[in-house]
């Protein structure tokens, strides 16, 4: 048997189980182009559209971190297959949003077992999603998957991005997977209405820097490889406007007039719009969150 044989035999019935990722597939999705890097050891990322997916080879099973959109399952599944034979076992997802957890019920299908913390499936249950895309192994703090030469541990971090975000660890490899609590492509966002919080982001970020080591290299849920250095820009970034904020509300602002006071402007051009996170933000402090 070829490498990738037996993740491509399963691409057809890919086809048939996601419509989405053939008969109803819009040119947003036609163009995306699946792109593994190899980061170090076993440990890959996929990417795409979506965040970023970490990939764990060996020779029993891959182990995959999150799951990008369902219509591009079944690239995703091909771009596993050109670097292993070996069948993907599970996906760990490291939050609710859809852009990580939306081939979650295609994966299922296969016999891919999906694993998240308990507020994700809580999240996805509420949310109305099907039964096929919510986790069927959960954990409250940690969780460990020993597979082959990696150990993959699964740690549950404060509400930050969301309630249920989680950081993924590869010892052997020693690469930090941080989910979208970390990211390169702009400001953060804390998603108050799935339980994140501004406190608990700069704890989770801090908690990922006094993780990593010397040569820990670390995987964003959004865009390029990093380091804790990197990380520890981000969450001064955070920091600093935090304080800016909290001085704007105890001026009785309200947030549409914290939008327009711009307070990040001297930092737009690095970080980006700021409107989501100044937002989120905003909702974080005010609700004392």
């Amino acid at each position: 048997m070829k490498p990738g044989s037996s993740i491509l035999m399963l691409l057809p019935v890919l086809a048939v189980l996601a419509p989405g990722a053939a008969l109803a597939q819009n040119d947003d999705f036609a163009s995306v182009e699946i792109v593994p890097h190899h980061v170090r050891g076993s440990v890959y990322y996929l990417e795409g559209r979506g965040g970023n997916i970490g990939v764990s080879l060996g020779d029993s099973g891959v182990v995959l971190v999150d799951s990008q959109f369902a219509p591009l399952t079944d690239r995703i599944a091909a771009a596993v297959a050109s670097l292993s034979d070996a069948d993907i076992r599970f996906v760990i997802n490291t939050h609710v949003h859809g852009d990580h957890v939306g081939g979650n019920a295609n994966l299922a299908a296969l016999g891919v077992s999906v694993v998240a913390h308990d507020n994700v499936r809580l999240r996805l249950t509420q949310s109305g999603s099907e039964a096929a895309a919510r986790p069927i192994l959960t954990y409250p703090d940690t969780a460990t998957i020993q597979l082959d030469d990696e150990v993959i541990d699964v740690i549950k971090v404060p509400p930050a991005h969301t309630d249920g975000d989680s950081y993924i660890y590869f010892r052997n490899s020693d690469v930090l997977h941080l989910g979208d609590v970390f990211r390169t492509t702009g400001y953060g966002f804390i998603d108050t209405n799935n339980g994140g919080s501004a406190a608990g982001t700069i704890e989770a970020l801090q908690l990922a820097i006094d993780m990593a080591g010397p040569d820990t290299i670390i995987v964003p849920g959004h865009g390029v490889l990093s380091d804790a250095s990197d990380v520890q820009e981000f969450v001064d970034v955070i920091i600093d406007v935090q304080g800016r904020v909290s001085d704007l509300i105890d001026q009785g602002m309200t947030l549409e007039q914290v939008l327009a006071a711009a307070p990040t402007a001297d930092l737009d051009e690095r970080w980006g719009d700021p409107e989501r996170f100044l937002t989120g933000l905003y909702n974080s402090i005010a609700g004392g969150m």
